[in-house]
């Protein structure tokens, strides 16, 4: 018992600290806010839980990145000269897209052609036969890979292309794939696959100490000249096969030309971070088409919020249109008044989100964020027929984005995503086209129904909502 009084202020001393330490290194107000009520107020609890999730800078891997001089740089520049070739030539009064390639470190590249791919089904039948063609090169990187039918799927056509003699290179999230049993990768390795997770501490052994940074990307490249971007991961849920999730919405991309190599350069960069090692690709470019891609990753590494800024870039810029589907919608002030001004000056501004998602918490910091939208005018359509994972983007009929970022904290600051930007007539029209289906089936939200909800409910919402740059 005489200790008792000793741990007590030893805790609330290490709260004060750490309190101290968010406010020096969060990457937004919000989350230094929150992290230090949080701190300050019950550190008993939010001290482990700070030190596990709390950091929001991702060190070192600035050091291996293509900008500075490193390793990566020196063996990449001749494949950054050859992807350079195809560069589009910008508009001068195009600012809002140069500002872009800023952001991406990238340039829009011409001379692709895309498809998009709707559902599990047609995606995982696009990918496979895909894989399947490879002959020189195969690069894989998923966020979740499950060891189940269509994971074992994925394992079995690696497996066979790399003993015909094929690069392949596995890597995946060691939080998101948690799950993914040891059998399955020493059975990849076996056949030759090089295969490795992406964790926050680069050397030693995989850990889930620090959980606050996960690699959320979805990229497959083959030969170096088709790939693969999107929301599905790899499991028998993307499919609809799992019944707790039941029918799953989503979108991914397929790419061919250039700006497969930009996908196939991010790629490579997180290998590096991983492996310290640069695998042998394919970097020659070849025309598949006549659309023009813009590949735009963002992460905790940036020096800027890349994803957020390029949302409110984006929201900025439209005139006419801005529609978004995020199955978690937890923006940041930044976004969200970007969207508000939006409606206030006339555009359609449609949110669609999930009826539910699979995070209580995430539904409940939602609400205040949809309530200030419509009352500015904002649309909220809420996806009732199963799952919904889509994360696309469309401003006007100028620009469409397919990618892994959602509408929340965690994407905008915490997690490497990636983001696919059309700007040809026949993909924007047809990511339109896959937004109209999806808003018809999808029931609007009104200020009515979140007025009537009860108050300990809207109360619950305001509480999760302060804790929303931590969720």
């Amino acid at each position: 018992m005489a200790v008792l009084p000793f741990l007590v202020i030893l805790a609330h001393l290490l709260g004060v600290g750490s309190a101290l330490r968010a406010i020096f290194t969060a990457r937004s107000s919000q989350g230094a806010v929150a992290w230090s009520l949080a701190l300050v107020l019950l550190p008993y609890l939010t001290v482990p839980i700070y030190w596990i999730l709390g950091s929001s800078r991702f060190q070192g891997y600035l050091d291996a990145r293509r900008g500075g001089a490193s390793k990566l740089a020196d063996d990449l520049s001749s494949a950054l000269e050859s992807i350079r070739q195809w560069q589009e030539d910008t508009d001068d009064e195009r600012g809002d897209i140069r500002a872009v390639e800023r952001l991406a470190r990238l340039p829009t590249l011409r001379g692709n052609t895309t498809e998009l791919l709707v559902d599990g089904e047609e995606t995982f039948t696009s990918l496979f036969e895909g894989i399947e063609a490879a002959r020189e090169s195969i690069v894989v990187q998923y966020y979740i890979i499950r060891d189940d039918e269509t994971g074992r799927r994925l394992q079995s056509l690696l497996m066979d292309r790399a003993r015909a003699g094929v690069g392949v290179h596995l890597l995946y999230d060691a939080i998101g794939s948690y799950a993914l049993p040891s059998r399955y990768t020493r059975e990849l390795k076996a056949a030759g696959v090089e295969v490795h997770p992406f964790r926050s501490t680069r050397f030693g052994r995989p850990t889930r100490f620090q959980v606050n940074f996960r690699n959320h990307r979805k990229i497959v490249v083959v030969d170096g000249r088709v790939g693969w971007i999107g929301g599905l991961n790899v499991g028998d849920e993307y499919r609809g096969l799992d019944p707790d999730y039941g029918d799953w919405r989503d979108t991914h991309l397929r790419v061919e030309g250039p700006a497969a190599l930009a996908l196939q350069l991010t790629f490579v960069e997180d290998w590096y971070w991983a492996t310290s090692t640069v695998p042998e690709l394919p970097w020659t470019p070849r025309s598949a088409g006549e659309e023009s891609v813009l590949v735009l990753p963002s992460g905790p590494a940036d020096e800027r919020t890349t994803a957020g800024l390029f949302m409110q870039l984006a929201f900025h810029s439209a005139t006419e249109r801005i529609w978004v589907a995020s199955p978690y919608f937890v923006p940041d002030d930044g976004v969200l008044e970007a969207l508000k001004v939006a409606a206030f000056r006339g555009v359609d501004v449609r949110i669609l989100i999930p009826d539910r998602s699979d995070s209580r918490a995430v539904d409940l910091a939602r609400i205040p964020s949809l309530e200030r939208l419509l009352r500015a005018g904002v649309r909220v359509h809420r996806y009732t027929e199963g799952f919904f994972h889509a994360k696309t983007i469309l401003i006007d009929e100028a620009v469409g984005g397919v990618g892994t970022v959602n509408l929340d904290y965690r994407s905008f600051q915490l997690n490497f995503e990636i983001t696919a930007l059309l700007f040809a007539p026949q993909p924007v029209q047809a990511l339109a086209d896959s937004f109209e289906d999806d808003l018809g089936r999808s029931p609007e939200l009104t200020l009515d129904q979140l007025m009537d909800l009860s108050f300990a409910h809207r109360l619950a919402s305001r509480v999760a909502h302060l804790f929303a740059p931590v969720l």
